[in-house]
């Protein structure tokens, strides 16, 4: 059995370990299902050092196996340069998205700075999905709060994660947080591997011909020491 195949089923075990009897399941599995429709995550690179993500696998809370042949882009953060910016966010994507927190995401990238492919598994446990299912105070600008009668904000749920890819196969997550910045995930476990290591990605590339620099990629790396930054 390989990696892949040990990962998805101490997760389903894990999430089958709820179900011991049916109340026990309602009980249990109701505190992880999500209260809002869906949820959402986004990829992104730094300024001028891109990647993209070509395939992904899902599995969340409710043991549902999402697998994405098709996403959206990979989004270049323009505020990145040197190091992350704190307030990364995009729209609502088109296909990233899934309906309950997640107990891992899998991932198959290019990156075109280091010129190699990348397999990632984030895994993801109870204080994520805490944050996921609990809702938190979001101020109003005095703006919105003229616009809603003098309210001062509203309850709002973290249902936007950013998923960060860095030259060196450096991998950071965040959850988006209503006009503050970004709160970084550091409970949870990330795994890269690459080369000779790759097994779900191995072979799965949009540049099966070679990596070549394009566009503002040469003149911004020029004169500049690799990785490019603290990531």
């Amino acid at each position: 059995m390989n990696k892949k195949s040990v990962l998805l089923a101490a997760l389903l075990v894990s999430g089958c370990a709820f179900a011991t009897d049916k109340a026990d399941k309602s009980t249990e599995l109701s505190s992880l299902l999500a209260p809002y429709d869906e949820w959402y995550f986004d990829f992104a690179y730094p300024k001028a050092l891109p990647a993209v993500v070509t395939y992904a696998e899902l599995l969340d809370t409710d043991s549902i196996l999402y697998r994405y042949r098709t996403l959206d882009g990979t989004n270049s953060s323009d505020s990145s340069v040197g190091s992350w910016g704190d307030s990364i966010g995009y729209g609502i994507p088109s296909f990233n998205k899934a309906k309950n927190p997640p107990r891992f995401i899998h991932f198959c990238w290019d990156s075109v700075i280091d010129k190699r492919v990348y397999e990632t598994t984030i895994t993801f446990g109870s204080k994520v999905w805490e944050m996921m299912l609990i809702p938190y105070f979001a101020p109003y600008d005095e703006i919105q709060t003229a616009y809603h009668n003098g309210a001062k904000g509203e309850q709002r749920y973290h249902q936007f994660m950013v998923i960060g890819l860095a030259p060196e196969g450096k991998v950071r997550v965040w959850l988006q947080n209503s006009r503050k910045p970004n709160i970084e995930l550091t409970d949870i476990l990330v795994e890269t591997v690459s080369g000779n290591k790759l097994e779900m990605c191995k072979n799965i590339t949009r540049h099966p011909d070679g990596y070549i620099y394009y566009g503002e990629i040469p003149e911004f790396i020029k004169g500049k020491k690799y990785p490019y930054g603290k990531w």
